[in-house]
């Protein structure tokens, strides 16, 4: 579990992560946020605001973690964190996955939907920067 915190961080550096409600409400409601993370300690108001923005994205999965909002917050250069949203498939595959390491009957749905989703995207990505066959070729 020590694993997360700094993964959540290397995200935040990257302009992958929403921390505290406001951003997490606003990645949700534009359907950025594939991954939505709750502290183990947060307030039920907390839990059932995160509950409303995973459901009004539709695809965002909503986790609570075995971690407490201090834990949370340390990787991000915060004393506490209740709630943060991750914009990345790639990043949130791969927190799911360390979730799933340690708690496979917990988190390991959420790992199996989220690589798939990072499958997809990489597929697309993939597709897309890759040249066309008949690029140079006279007809």
């Amino acid at each position: 579990m020590d694993s997360i915190p700094s993964l959540l961080g290397l995200a935040l550096r990257a302009g992958r992560l929403a921390v505290g409600e406001e951003p997490v409400g606003a990645a949700c409601r534009g359907h950025k946020a594939y991954l939505l993370l709750l502290a183990s300690d947060a307030a039920d108001n907390t839990i059932r605001r995160a509950s409303h923005f995973s459901q009004a994205a539709k695809n965002t999965i909503c986790l609570q973690l075995p971690l407490t909002k201090a834990e949370l917050g340390s990787g991000l250069g915060r004393t506490s964190c209740a709630m943060a949203a991750l914009t990345d498939v790639g990043f949130a595959a791969a927190v799911a996955k360390r979730l799933a390491q340690a708690d496979p009957q917990a988190y390991g749905p959420a790992w199996e939907a989220l690589s798939q989703k990072a499958r997809q995207a990489k597929k697309r990505r993939d597709q897309k920067h890759s040249p066309h066959k008949d690029k140079g070729k006279r007809k």
